[in-house]
């Protein structure tokens, strides 16, 4: 089982999962992100949202397949699974059944598939406990403010500098260290800004300067996501990413120099989450390129009769 995940036990996918307490940090629209641009590098990729209330992944993902259908476009669509929110009376029957969808779906995919990326909810559930301690990459989106800073410590009012770490950031340091006990393998937690402001200001600065104090306490990378753009909700009602191939056909409308420099953005946040891509699959990638680059050509003699 996935306890022993990724680069620590050959043949198991790498297991990414977006995780953070507090909600509308851009989980869902970074796990898409993902997990396409997984796809266009050749990886197989799974997915599984455990957001059984909000589902917005589900809806993301769902999305990206009926405008693929309906405006016949080759979009990459993750293999999907969607747990289930478990509606008895009784607490602990709910869990056990969201349990078992859970464990039913990793085991489905684990061993097919390069790549699992798992969108926990906004709360601390047991799935979201579960999720998080089964992580080769964790990656924790917060909107930049300090609002969300609090997710992970707590700050000195006067001086702006770091004085503890909160809920979230204990859980997920305790599910480190007991995923290191078990199996001896290393989680890699990337905390992701999101919602940059395009200009410089002084808060900025200081959350910038928290998360660098906080990283060294806590051992985890922050890196800049995504900036605050009107692109990435456009996206949302088609399932689309910035990494697809952005026409009036498939956003509806002439593309912008804002999706320019979202496609920009993406492919750097993605460069820096240092995902393990197999050789195999940058062979996919690049024979599935080289198709779509031939199916529209007459095919020659020398194509169908070998010399």
């Amino acid at each position: 089982m996935l306890g022993q995940a990724g680069q620590g036990q050959s043949g198991s996918a790498h297991v990414v999962v977006l995780g953070n307490e507090k909600g509308g940090s851009g989980k869902s629209t970074t796990a898409l992100h993902i997990a396409v641009a997984l796809m266009k590098a050749g990886q197989r990729v799974a997915t599984i949202d455990l957001d059984c209330r909000q589902q917005s992944f589900t809806r993301y993902v769902n999305n990206r397949r009926a405008w693929a259908r309906r405006s016949n476009l080759d979009l990459e669509i993750p293999a999907h699974h969607c747990i289930k929110y478990g509606e008895t009376m009784q607490i602990a029957e709910n869990e056990n059944a969201e349990f078992q969808q859970f464990m039913a779906a990793i085991s489905a995919v684990e061993r097919k598939f390069d790549f699992i990326v798992i969108d926990t909810p906004g709360a601390d559930t047991y799935l979201m406990r579960l999720a998080h301690s089964m992580a080769d990459t964790l990656v924790t989106p917060i909107n930049d403010s300090f609002l969300d800073f609090d997710v992970l410590g707590t700050i000195d009012p006067a001086t702006y500098s770091v004085t503890g770490e909160s809920h979230y950031a204990e859980m997920v340091r305790d599910v480190r260290r007991k995923r290191r006990q078990v199996d001896g393998a290393t989680t890699d937690w990337i905390v992701v800004r999101n919602r940059l402001s395009m200009l410089g200001s002084r808060n900025k600065q200081l959350v910038a300067n928290g998360l660098k104090q906080l990283s060294l306490r806590l051992g985890f990378r922050p890196i800049d996501g995504f900036a605050e753009r009107v692109v990435y909700r456009e996206f949302f009602p088609r399932g689309l990413t910035a990494l697809d191939d952005i026409d009036e056909q498939t956003l509806g409308t002439r593309p912008s120099m804002g999706h320019v420099t979202a496609r920009e953005e993406v492919t750097g946040l993605l460069r820096q989450l240092k995902l393990p891509l197999d050789e195999r699959g940058r062979r996919r990638a690049a024979n599935r390129a080289e198709w779509f680059s031939q199916v529209d050509k007459p095919l020659e003699v020398h194509d169908i009769i070998a010399t």
